[in-house]
């Protein structure tokens, strides 16, 4: 069989491009990625990624000597494991590969300036990246095409990201849970379908709701030991009486402090809060609300976010309350409203003034930031620390002990306002009781129920039977320890 001239022309050439790979013998590399973890449980893609790249490395006679799959990762940035193991094994100087393949640019990077940095980093080491769908050369004009190509990767990425977010967007609106973990004290129930879709919107989880409500009871009134406590005391709190978060692990200030200003523990659902990778806080008017059961009654809400606020540490500074002096915290400056702190006096000599009965040092509350800064910042003011306690507890006594605020009347209308709010918020509580109960009831028959359906012979304890069985059991289990925990006695 002859050829003609172009023929003849066209295979020199492609023998030509073969022949410095088959001589060469390149090992390979090859990456898999798809962006979703949908993707990757319906294992699609990536399946046929590397039947393609493998197919494309073995015709060019190149061995594949390494494999990275990035399951459910984007690629508009570079933090994917696998990526970065890649990246790594071909620059750590041992020459492990010649030739990263991918199935398209795509794949590798999203982000036109991320995949002309890793291009160049990769060439420094003498390693090259191919695409199989885009073959591309190193000449002037084939690597202007290949960051286009980038250019409209990158933008396709985001014109995606910004359907998704307008679809996610109108789904809360509508009043719709979008499918992430569902905050503590809720649970995300299937409410109807859409063709292939599933929607669900929040619950209120009777079990993990009272761990709520005892947090925000926490803060505004305490335990019947204390007062009213902060965050950290909260969390010790919780901690000491073996309460635990979803996943059994303890409570730490960062997770209670998210439940107390998280709006959905209020009944407003919100979504599109913040930048998913910066972490840059969203404009209010891009933000999204919509209406779901609430744990706690708005008005409290309302008023633990006003505590909150008020309470920030950049709005007031935070007592001290770890000090063994009556008014540690407390007392301050009168010039400069400084705090006032334990001193002890000396004399003009230098002396430690001493205290001729008990032989230890006086101690003064002092001006700390005349202590701090100087004299030039606060002249300083100083006093004997029980002359300014005997004072403060004088006053109490006085003005908070005297007769006329003790009179019988007034303290049968105080008495009387106080067994008011009691007997509502036993109410609340038993309400809160009855609700448990009854779910213990219904989780209770649903166990006896399935029993009697093994028992009886009419189904067989498979599988899907037994994880249902030992999912009841921790749902009652659950239920009871909330149901019997001290906390709603004393809420009566």
């Amino acid at each position: 069989m002859t050829t003609s001239g172009p023929q003849r022309e066209r295979a020199a050439t492609s023998g030509a491009a073969l022949a410095p790979a088959a001589a060469s013998a390149a090992r390979a590399a090859i990456y898999l990625r798809v962006s979703t973890g949908r993707q990757a449980e319906q294992d699609l893609s990536i399946p046929d990624q590397k039947l393609q790249t493998i197919a494309w490395c073995e015709a060019r006679r190149w061995e594949v000597v390494a494999e990275y799959v990035e399951p459910g990762a984007s690629a508009v940035d570079d933090k994917r494991p696998q990526f970065q193991r890649m990246i790594e094994r071909a620059c750590d100087g041992e020459n492990a590969f010649d030739v990263i393949v991918v199935h398209s640019f795509s794949r590798f990077f999203r982000d036109a300036f991320g995949l002309e940095f890793y291009v160049r980093k990769l060439a420094k080491h003498n390693v090259r990246l191919m695409s199989i769908t885009q073959e591309l050369g190193e000449d002037p004009a084939q690597i202007m095409m290949r960051q286009v190509i980038a250019l409209f990767d990158e933008y396709q990425s985001r014109e995606n990201a910004k359907h998704v977010i307008r679809a996610m967007k109108e789904n809360t609106r509508q009043g719709f849970w979008n499918g992430s973990r569902p905050p503590y004290g809720y649970v995300a129930v299937e409410v109807e379908k859409r063709g292939a879709r599933v929607k669900k919107r929040l619950a209120i989880d009777s079990a993990e709701a009272e761990i709520v409500r005892l947090m925000f009871r926490l803060f505004v009134e305490g335990d019947q030991s204390s007062g009213p406590m902060g965050i950290k005391r909260i969390v010790t709190w919780l901690n000491e009486r073996g309460h635990r978060t979803r996943v059994g692990a303890t409570w730490g200030i960062g997770p209670v402090h998210a439940l107390l200003t998280h709006p959905v523990c209020g009944g407003r659902m919100r979504f599109n809060k913040q930048e998913a990778r910066t972490g840059r806080r969203k404009a209010e008017n891009e933000q999204v609300f919509a209406d779901v059961p609430a744990i706690i009654e708005p008005a409290l809400f309302a008023n633990v976010q006003a505590l909150l606020k008020a309470r920030n540490p950049r709005v007031m500074p935070p007592r001290v309350v770890s000090g063994p002096i009556l008014l540690t915290g407390l007392a301050v400056c009168a010039t400069c409203d400084g705090a006032m702190t334990l001193g002890t006096g000396t004399s003009k000599t230098g002396a430690i003034h001493r205290c001729v009965v008990s032989k230890t040092r006086l101690r003064h509350d002092a001006c700390s930031t005349s202590a701090r800064a100087g004299k030039s910042a606060c002249k300083g003011r100083s006093i004997r620390m029980d002359k300014l306690d005997g004072l403060v507890t004088n006053q109490i006594v006085d003005r908070l002990l005297d007769p006329e605020r003790l009179n019988p009347q007034r303290l049968g209308t105080m008495l009387s306002s106080l067994a008011s709010r009691r007997a509502a918020k036993a109410a609340n509580v038993d309400e809160r009781i009855a609700i448990l109960e009854t779910e213990v009831f219904d989780t209770d028959e649903r166990l006896r129920r399935l029993y009697k359906l093994v028992e009886d012979g009419v189904t067989e304890q498979d599988n899907i039977l037994k994880d249902r069985l030992v999912a009841l059991r921790r749902t009652e289990i659950r239920l009871r320890r909330h149901l019997n925990e001290p906390e709603l006695a004393h809420g009566r």
